[in-house]
């Protein structure tokens, strides 16, 4: 099968979010699978095209139709990669050179992904390579499946769409007169795009799709509801026949406790116990904490945004390290407020608390390695990689029971034999308090069931064999192949 994957990002090449991630692993996940032939299509941003470590050549080049101007578009092919996908780059100097290095945040941002939208099917054809299946992604690629049903029918007649939503939250609003300007679209799709007087791109990618899917199965449930379908609930009510949910792998080469460079010391689900105390020891004397290895040391990694649930944090913090005796290692960038508080929290227990307000990916590797018990409260998460890259190292996490939170974090139970971590139903911080409470009780009464649980994470299986195997049975079902 001929599949092409477009997205707005894709690491290594650029990543601002878990979006990157996954835009590295399944392409590679799909390319595994015998007869599939994949290729990854991307922008050209300079940071790629300035970085020597990615050698490229010019396949070809064509004019772009947005609205009533030609944009100039190049293709650049990656020539050294080496796991079977083919990555494109899309050139634009205008929308992706020459900028201030952030992936997202210009005020065209909506120009730009227009033009990346039409100049990913402009390219498939230029390069020849005509898919059976396109696998496209969040709102920057949004006019994919409308362009592909609108106005490349004709060139590409038999090429299904899926649409995928990672968080709905983005949804790629445009003033109306957007869709004269710049989108070209013929005049009956208006109506497809239109919502509030306004375009959202995202609404005409459910509308006009093949197969939408978003990245947990509870995620998909919970965008029937208005809470967390940032009003476009009923557009996809009225589609919900064609929504799935597939819930993420992680990169398990990547995230590996046997192998990762970052670890001062290394170990699997069998001799974890000494690998994992010296990994914590030395996480400990970096972070500035004092080196105890009975105390349970609590740690999160994230952006320090509200929606990761935050605020459940901040009210409980000072409760916990009160009445426990305990160690929190944080690790982020973000909001002001959050930065702040993290920062006062130090500076107060100084001899409990660690707070680095920073990104370090390999820091990052070793708080995930390094904790006890890793904290997730989020107040809604579409899949969450955090948590299993937390379980892959051993770390139980306690989370918010939503989205993919609720799927890979099966609640243990009273006598701790099952599960895989703590969860709260209710997003309220004495509910938080009551989970973490849950888990310090198991780490320190019950030593035997706690390791139990350790190695359960360990062993379960976050790769993205099964989740690339659910979007083959997809692009099967909109194919009308039997299996």
């Amino acid at each position: 099968m001929k599949i092409a994957v477009c997205a707005s990002e894709g690491a290594p090449y650029a990543k601002s979010g878990g979006l990157g991630d996954v835009m590295e692993a399944l392409p590679a996940a799909l390319s595994r699978i015998e007869g599939n032939e994949v290729v990854l299509i991307l922008p050209y941003y300079n940071k790629i095209k300035t970085n020597e470590k990615y050698v490229t050549e010019m396949v070809a080049q064509f004019r772009v139709q947005l609205g009533w101007r030609q944009q100039y578009a190049g293709v650049y092919k990656l020539t050294n990669r080496e796991d079977g996908v083919t990555v494109y780059f899309i050139d634009n100097e205008y929308y992706f050179g020459g900028r201030t290095g952030a992936i997202y945040g210009d005020m065209d941002d909506g120009e730009r992904f227009a033009f990346f939208s039409r100049a990913c099917l402009d390219a498939m054809i230029a390069v020849d390579f005509i898919p059976d299946v396109i696998q496209c992604n969040d709102w920057q690629c949004a006019l994919i499946p409308t362009y592909l049903k609108a106005v490349y029918h004709p060139q590409l007649p038999k090429t299904r769409c899926m649409y995928t939503i990672h968080n709905i939250e983005y949804q790629g609003w445009a003033n109306a007169s957007f869709f004269d300007d710049m989108l070209g679209l013929p005049w009956e799709y208006r109506g497809t795009l239109d919502m509030n007087n306004s375009v959202n791109v995202m609404k005409g990618a459910i509308e006009t799709a093949d197969l939408v899917t978003t990245v947990s199965e509870t995620y998909a449930r919970e965008l029937m509801y208005p809470y967390y379908a940032h009003g476009l609930d009923g557009i996809l009510a009225n589609n919900s026949w064609k929504l799935t949910g597939i819930t993420n792998g992680i990169d398990t080469n990547t995230f590996n406790p046997e192998t990762a460079k970052a670890l001062p010391a290394h170990y699997n689900a069998e001799t974890f116990v000494e690998g994992k105390a010296k990994v914590k020891a030395a996480l400990q004397e970096e972070v500035g904490l004092p080196v105890k290895p009975d105390v349970p040391l609590m740690v999160m990694v994230t952006r320090l945004a509200g929606h990761k649930g935050l605020d459940l944090l901040c009210y409980i913090a000072r409760r916990l390290l009160n009445e426990e005796n305990i160690q929190m290692a944080i690790l982020g960038t973000g909001e002001a407020q959050y930065e702040s508080f993290f920062r006062g929290l130090e500076a107060e227990y100084p001899e409990k608390v660690a707070a680095k307000i920073t990104f370090n990916l390999g820091l990052a590797a070793r708080i995930y390695a390094g904790g006890d018990i890793y904290m997730m409260p989020s107040k809604s998460e579409p899949c969450g990689l955090s948590q299993m890259n937390a379980m892959h190292y051993g770390t139980v996490p306690v989370v918010h029971a939503t989205g993919g939170l609720k799927d890979t974090v099966p609640g243990v139970d009273d006598e701790g034999l099952n599960g895989l971590g703590y969860s709260f139903q209710s997003y309220n911080g004495d509910d938080f308090h009551t989970a973490i409470k849950r888990a310090l009780t198991l780490y320190k009464e019950d030593k035997e069931a706690w390791l139990a649980l350790q190695v359960r994470d360990m062993t379960t299986d976050f790769s993205w064999n099964v989740p690339a195997g659910r979007y083959m049975d997809l692009f099967n079902q909109m194919l009308g192949i039997e299996e």
